[in-house]
């Protein structure tokens, strides 16, 4: 069956039809979860606090205050180093795992992997017992302080640093071992191998994660909050604002002002992208790395030596967590981990966080597979589709803490038919899936690319209506996909901070939030206890989805053979 309407060329099918009012739904969402926020942000920066119109005098004002704008160039500044530190730190480590023959790989691999699954205020956490006051190796500091840009840098190469080197590894593991066998035979040097085919192979992976680390580090909240001391940035003059002054028109201000280089590093990135091409052709050979001794042993010392670092820092967070006080008593116990003691909310805080990382799971998976499935399989309708692929791809240019500062103006504004969301644990879910929303929504299009066209032109012509093809055929192919935008969400709505930190009620604390708090209070022990639960929990979820993931590729593969 299909439908005429009058001035089109073509009748639009039933399956047409239905694939373009869900592409107009899926913008609506998008719209409510993203851009009606940022629009809510915007505006309140042009008012005062009363609400009355004030154009740019509130922008005037921040300009022209000499510590607020010191804020600005104090986060550039600590970005800056960071990035110049990991990016360096991370290529070595990437090349170790793709360009050499390391003993253990997956072990290094996996211990790279670990801050990922910290609420970002561990590692300042770690640092505190590490160099603090009375840290054991305070004397190192030759009578310095790790509280300010020292720390601030440190505990964001911690951070950063896994996010960077699966980048890299990702652009040095595709390579074409024909062009280092041609430039062998010409006897070019090693050194000069490395500097013509390496580096330049590798090159827009190197840039995307430099903006990728830059972004990151001007965005978090969290490591400044706990270990900034009085080097202040835009982050926490957010929170200050806000949460301090209850100054919410200039706390909108410093929003935007924190948007403008994450912006600006996303739009750069983006550029970078259009122009990479394809490394590896259809007759491309694998690169297969070859023992040397030398090589081999130097990047698995500095791979150890990596990994040594990384492990101290969780250790010393873990054993932090264990002592009876620091540092004058130092028997171990459990009673940091009776929450109760330091937060009324006392364990409900982390059950609060379960429940919302998996209600984040289940409808962040639905709807990001769901969308990403509309947008890519809907036959024209391209302007439409133009304005959901720009939702989806907003989130990545959008600092969490602006975003939670955006929910606050759009759903407890007067009249707004959602307000009954707010300080809900709707609000929190809706929140954490909109700042997660393009990378799920990129690993749902991928897997959605890889599937034969011939699946759905088959089931066309036996007219089987196409959403019964999605579910029978679809979403069973691309089961190992959607298990990752699941764990993804999972994990990074237990580790978040900055996005939810202004969202909360009392009844809804979530336990990075809590973890805050408690670190607030001056009993850090407590709080290094609930960082290490919410890491155990994100690595024991991560664990049972690789376990998952295998399960599933075999089953798949049985299915393919038939």
């Amino acid at each position: 069956m299909s439908l005429v309407v009058p001035g089109l060329k073509v009748g639009l099918s039933r399956d047409d039809l239905m694939m373009r009012a869900g592409v107009v739904l899926l913008a609506a969402i998008l719209l409510m979860m993203l851009g009606l926020p940022l629009w809510a942000l915007l505006a309140k920066g042009f008012e005062d606090r009363d609400g009355k119109f004030v154009g740019l005098a509130n922008y005037v004002s921040y300009f022209s205050t000499p510590a607020l704008f010191q804020s600005a160039l104090n986060s550039l500044q600590v970005a800056t180093i960071t990035t110049l530190i990991v990016v360096p730190l991370a290529f070595l480590y990437a090349y170790a795992l793709t360009r050499t023959v390391l003993p253990m790989r997956w072990l290094f691999q996996g211990i790279s992997l670990i801050p990922i699954f910290a609420p970002s205020l561990l590692p300042g956490l770690a640092l505190i017992y590490l160099f603090g006051t009375q840290g054991f190796f305070k004397a190192l500091l030759g009578g310095g302080s790790i509280y300010g840009i020292d720390g601030i840098v440190i505990a964001q190469v911690f951070y950063c640093f896994p996010h960077a080197t699966l980048i890299l590894t990702t652009a040095l593991a595709t390579a074409d071992a024909r062009l280092y066998e041609a430039a062998e035979v010409l006897g070019t040097s090693k050194r000069r191998i490395f500097f013509t085919v390496t580096l330049p192979g590798a090159k827009y992976g190197l840039i995307s994660a430099a903006l990728v680390v830059f972004t990151l580090v001007i965005t978090d909240f969290g490591i400044a909050k706990v270990i900034g001391g009085n080097f202040n940035v835009l982050a926490t003059d957010v929170y200050k604002k806000v949460i301090g002054q209850q100054d919410f028109s200039m706390g909108a201000v410093v929003g935007m002002v924190l948007l403008a280089p994450a912006a600006l590093a996303f739009l750069v990135d983006r550029l970078v992208q259009r122009k990479q091409v394809a490394l590896l052709t259809a007759r491309a050979v694998p690169l297969v790395p070859r023992p040397k001794l030398g090589r081999d042993l130097f990047f698995t010392a500095f791979c150890l030596l990596v990994s040594a670092a990384i492990l101290t820092i969780l250790g010393m967070a873990i054993w932090g967590s264990l002592i009876k006080y620091w540092p004058y008593n130092l028997s171990l116990t459990l009673d940091n981990y009776d929450f109760a003691k330091f937060d009324a909310n006392g364990w409900d805080s982390y059950w609060n966080s379960v429940r919302m990382a998996l209600g984040a799971a289940v409808f962040g998976t639905l709807l990001m597979f769901t969308g990403a499935w509309l947008n890519e399989k809907t036959r024209g309708f391209g302007m439409m589709r133009g304005v959901v692929q720009f939702l989806a791809f907003l989130p990545m240019a959008v600092p969490g803490l602006v975003l939670g500062l955006g929910y606050i103006f759009f759903f407890n504004a007067p009249g707004n038919p959602l307000g009954f969301l707010y300080a809900t644990m709707g609000i929190l879910v809706l929140n954490t899936v909109a700042h997660f929303y393009t990378v799920g929504h990129l690993t749902a299009a991928t897997a959605l690319k890889q599937i034969d066209p011939e699946f759905e032109a088959v089931s066309a012509s036996l007219k089987v209506p196409i959403w019964r093809t999605f579910v029978r055929v679809t979403a069973p192919i691309c089961l190992p996909a959607i298990l990752d935008i699941a764990i993804y969400l999972f994990v990074n709505a237990m580790t978040t901070v900055s996005s939810v930190i202004f969202l909360y009620a009392p009844d809804t604390k979530l336990a990075s939030v809590a973890a805050v708090n408690i670190e607030e209070a001056g009993t850090t022990a407590a709080a290094a206890a609930l960082c290490v639960v919410i890491v155990l929990t994100s690595a024991a979820v991560k664990a049972a989805h690789l376990i998952a993931d295998r399960f599933l590729f075999a089953r798949l593969q049985v299915w393919r053979r038939r």
